[in-house]
């Protein structure tokens, strides 16, 4: 176990967020998120074997040995927390293990938009973080939530499926919960957690209807819920939702979620002119334009809002990348590949802007 925690020292030393280790293969850290092999003894099965057998934890065992791959968070002290997966490949044991950095970024280091703020400090609603797998979804929502946590006098409870950031206690008081560890499941912590006495409910992600009904009856009884969703833009979150549902309730959920839902922030990462990334925010607020469509399911008008709703601190992908480029951030380029629509993009970059959003509006 020497070598393998000199192994994670080395990530953590190099600023590498994620560890790749297989038998028989060079390690591999991904640092600036380049894959990079690095000097170390190449593993064997039976030494992978043996790390194995030391960190999977004993609430973790079981689940290993019937589904063969299992999520935990591992503690090495004086190193870190790593959020782990063990898992299978051509029947041998690999470990694919991610950072848990203590330090939560600013909102100025992350690129950040002030709105993002005001979000944190709404006093009651659901506010979702989507993006695809990758794209800071976390890091933001940490960020969120240390900008509470050293402004309001809040209790904070979490349910993460593993842990991400560690929290301490500064205004807030913070308990978080790990899924295996400290709840045998979503279902089970969302079913006691109002009994917990908490301002602010932190879901790891949104998985399926039962989560998404406990955060709207939380939303519903004056709590501020944050959490995550894997869709690719704001209003696609809406629909995303929805197919939580069976047909027949969606309706009702409809206008739950009308009532409920604070803001949706999508996230893309673009990179950035002399290295590095930066978050695109595409922003959707449910003002009473948004809570109309949702209510009367003219879901497929949500972009259209969005597009017009700057003055409400509203965006779209095509409307974040474009200031990117012109304050200098990112290379039209850049912009193009990780547009929504990138024709449309294309003419505004040559001073052509359709008003066409507020046509479909009407």
């Amino acid at each position: 176990m020497e070598v393998f925690h000199r192994i994670l020292q080395a990530a953590v030393e190099g600023g590498a967020s994620d560890v790749h280790i297989k038998p028989d293969a060079p390690v591999v850290l991904r640092i600036n998120r380049q894959l990079v092999a690095i000097q170390a003894p190449t593993p064997t099965l039976e030494w992978v074997n043996t790390v194995v057998d030391n960190i999977v934890p004993k609430h973790a065992r079981l689940r290993l040995d019937e589904d063969r791959e299992v999520d935990f968070s591992y503690y090495v002290p004086g190193i870190g927390r790593f959020r782990t997966n063990v898992f299978q490949q051509k029947g041998v044991w690999c470990l694919a293990m991610r950072y848990v950095k203590v330090r939560v970024p600013s909102f100025e280091e992350l690129g950040l938009l002030p709105i993002l703020k005001q979000l944190a400090e709404s006093p009651r609603g659901i506010v979702l973080l989507a993006g695809s797998t990758g794209c800071g979804k976390s890091t933001t929502l940490a960020a969120m939530i240390e900008h509470i946590n050293a402004t309001a006098k809040k209790h904070i409870v979490t349910l993460e499926d593993p842990i991400e950031y560690i929290f301490e206690d500064n205004q807030c008081v913070i308990e978080q919960r790990e899924i295996g560890l400290d709840s045998t499941s979503f279902a089970m912590g969302l079913k006691h957690i109002l009994r917990q006495d908490p301002d602010i409910i932190m879901i790891g992600e949104m998985r399926d209807a039962i989560s998404f009904s406990a955060a709207m009856n939380a939303a519903d009884t004056g709590h501020l819920v944050l959490s995550t969703l894997h869709t690719t833009t704001a209003s696609q979150s809406v629909t995303r939702i929805l197919d939580f549902f069976k047909p027949d309730e969606r309706d009702q959920i409809r206008r739950q979620l009308a009532s409920t839902l604070q803001a949706v922030v999508c996230q893309r990462m673009a990179q950035k002119i002399g290295g590095g990334v930066t978050p695109a925010l595409e922003i959707m607020i449910n003002t009473g334009t948004v809570k109309k469509l949702i209510e009367e399911n003219r879901l497929e008008k949500l972009p259209a809002a969005i597009e017009t709703g700057v003055d409400d601190g509203m965006q779209t992908f095509n409307q974040a990348l474009f200031n990117l480029v012109k304050l200098g951030r990112v290379t039209e380029k850049e912009a193009l590949a990780k547009a929504t629509n990138a024709q449309a993009l294309e003419m505004n970059f040559k001073g052509i802007f359709l008003d066409e959003a507020r046509r479909i509006l009407t």
